[in-house]
């Protein structure tokens, strides 16, 4: 278990592994923070989300959540095999306060020296973000469930 604490943010963060009583505040900032990144609304319900997240999801990857320690609210959460980031969301409330770059900094710490990620093109401020995190597009398409065109992203050690 890993447990940081950001020190820019307005309060207390912990980034500890994903506790299942945690899946449906996390399910939650999720769906809020995929909405506004790509402004539209969630395709799935709410119920089959969280099924992914805890059945699908917490079995392939591992999932880092950072809470505010005060509350233990999920703020933001990552999932990741090691050569993959198969998701990266802040909640938009927590965002710009260093939460995603100690994420994904923990990602590149438990790869083997190299990551992949999508990201879709929409969402200019993620783009953004990898970018300045030394990641690089190599390429898209459009085979995601929700249809709008995406980049892969890849970074390596230097």
């Amino acid at each position: 278990m890993v447990s940081k604490t950001v020190k820019s943010s307005p309060a207390k963060i912990s980034i500890d592994a994903l506790e299942m009583d945690d899946v449906e505040a996390v399910t939650e900032l999720w769906r809020v923070s995929m909405q506004r990144a790509i402004g539209i609304p969630p395709i799935h319900s709410f119920e089959s989300q969280a099924f992914f997240l805890r059945e699908i999801l917490a079995k392939n990857d591992l999932i880092y959540v950072a809470r505010e320690e005060k509350t233990h609210s999920p703020v933001a959460f990552l999932a990741t095999d090691g050569r993959e980031v198969s998701q990266l969301y802040v909640h938009p409330n927590w965002q710009s306060y260093g939460i995603g770059s100690q994420l994904l900094n923990l990602a590149k710490d438990i790869s083997q020296g190299s990551l992949r990620l999508r990201t879709f093109e929409v969402n200019e401020k993620a783009r953004r973000f990898y970018e300045r995190h030394g990641f690089v597009a190599i390429g898209g398409d459009c085979d995601n469930e929700e249809g709008l065109p995406d980049l892969l992203y890849a970074w390596k050690v230097s």
